[in-house]
């Protein structure tokens, strides 16, 4: 599992492991990795390390030392190296001297030429303009040279975060520096997992340097394969469909009837036994899949559930989401049942219960915008998450699932942005509570079902359009990919 802390506990480890060694040690090793990444990269852009040109983009912290340092080892394999100081007064001593050693270059009043020009001409440019403690967008000075390298041929590595996004939430304030590569340390930074400063880091190369990180400060949590298949739930030799968990469908409505059969196509996929349709949608349900037990008399009387699903689709009917939410068994709300369900009655189950929105519909619920949910993601999620006393599952292109009662935040980066399709959402909530019905945690059901549904959309894709029936169809091959099977 990937996981994310918080700045403040990564200055802690760093503390900690720098009381043990040797001054510079820990600097020098994450440099030795941020040189070894940009060698590789210069490989690839420039066919060799030797002869290349870098430009070093240096600030007054430990991000501009280990730039300094990187660029040094750089030199001494032939690279053409120059240092632009942003702050000339404050730049790392240590590390301008290993640079200049080295046969590298500052840059200072125009000697080396405009830094623009320099930028132009490059190969790479690394950005340690600002460090992880830093937030707010670039300060004025620096904004000219992010622009030259978003501009420029160069291949652009930040240094541990990109300059000017928020290290700890993923908010983006102001201009910042958008890179291909970014290589970080000792841990992943939850703004490096969460969008929209997720989008500014390119491809995230994550460096050991040995902080000793404690487990339960984490604060995101990102499923892999691995982590994944060890929840799926797999039927026993004993098993039958009653024991694998039956799934209650309340969704679609006259209006809507395309909601309830994209539900069920995402519960069939799910791992429950059997999946049960409650709605006015029953004919078209049964038409396409005649394997569901449909039924017209309520959730009340629609037989044994072990979880259900309401909302998708559901137009005003707001007596059948009160039924669902009063029955003792958990319950995922979505789509028109977020805004039908009371918001008491949620807060009193003592059942699970998972809340899907999207950010418009988390910030009706948070009484927002909708920009401000987009511009501070985590924070969202888990505001809703203690307001209503549930875990929440805020879609998006870097899905969140936060507990009711806190932890980490799980953060899913399978998902691709062609699952922006109508319907797509109703196939993730079948398939999520489907999950529920087997047995799964309302936090686990929430972050499988978002890995296999992102995987499950990249597959129906594969670069070009695809509509959630294709995304429900392809959820096995997700399965299977995810199993090795």
């Amino acid at each position: 599992m990937r996981t994310a802390y918080s700045v403040e506990t990564v200055r802690n480890a760093e503390r900690e492991l720098m009381a043990r060694l040797p001054e510079g040690a820990l600097m020098q090793r994450a440099a030795a990795g941020l040189a070894a990444a940009c060698a590789q990269v210069l490989a690839r852009v420039a066919g060799r390390v030797y002869g290349s040109r870098v430009v070093l983009l240096v600030g007054s912290g430990d991000n501009g030392g280990d730039a300094l340092y990187a660029g040094a080892r750089l030199a001494r394999r032939g690279a053409g190296v120059t240092a632009v100081l942003l702050a000339p007064d404050r730049a790392h001593g240590g590390g301008l001297t290993a640079l200049r050693r080295a046969g590298g270059r500052v840059a200072e009043g125009g000697a080396a030429g405009s830094a623009e020009e320099l930028i132009a001409r490059a190969d790479l440019v690394l950005d340690g303009i600002v460090g992880i403690g830093g937030s707010g967008g670039l300060r004025k000075e620096a904004v000219p040279l992010a622009d030259a390298a978003a501009r420029s041929r160069a291949a652009v590595v930040a240094v541990d975060l990109p300059s000017g996004v928020d290290a700890d939430t993923g908010r983006v304030r102001g201009d910042v520096v958008r890179a291909d590569l970014t290589v970080t340390f000792g841990t992943h930074k939850p703004g490096l997992l969460i969008d929209p400063a997720r989008e500014y880091a390119g491809s995230v190369r994550l460096v050991d340097i040995g902080l000793p990180l404690p487990g339960e400060a984490a604060e995101l949590e990102a499923l892999q394969h691995p982590d994944v298949a060890r929840l799926l739930p797999v039927p026993a030799g004993e098993s039958d469909k009653y024991r694998r968990g039956v799934v209650g469908i309340a969704a679609g409505s006259a209006r809507y009837p395309g909601a309830a059969v994209l539900a069920v196509a995402g519960a069939l996929r799910g791992g429950a036994g059997a999946v049960r349709y409650v709605g006015p949608a029953g004919d078209a349900v049964i038409a396409r899949f005649p394997e569901t037990l449909v039924s017209d008399q309520g959730p009340k009387r629609a037989g044994r559930v072990q979880a259900w699903v309401v909302g998708p689709g559901a137009g005003d009917d707001a007596a059948t989401v009160a039924q669902v939410l009063a029955a003792e068994v958990p319950v995922l709300i979505d789509a028109d049942g977020l805004r039908l369900a009371d918001a008491d009655a949620v807060r009193a189950r003592t059942a699970p219960t998972l809340m899907t929105p999207h950010a418009g519909e988390a910030a009706a619920l948070l009484g927002v915008g909708r920009e401000e949910v987009e511009a501070a993601r985590l924070d969202s999620v888990r505001e809703l998450a203690a307001r209503y006393g549930a875990t929440v599952l805020l879609k998006g292109s870097t899905t969140l699932v936060a507990r009711a009662k806190g932890g980490p935040v799980r953060v899913n980066a399978t998902g691709t942005s062609w699952l922006a399709t109508a319907g797509s959402g109703d196939v993730l909530s079948g398939l999520a509570g489907s999950l529920l019905a087997a047995g799964l945690s309302a936090v686990d059901a929430g972050s499988v079902g978002a890995y296999l549904h992102g995987l499950a959309g990249r597959f129906a894709a594969e670069g070009a359009p695809a509509g959630a029936h294709d995304v429900a169809a392809a959820i096995p091959r997700a399965w299977r990919d995810v199993r090795g099977d």
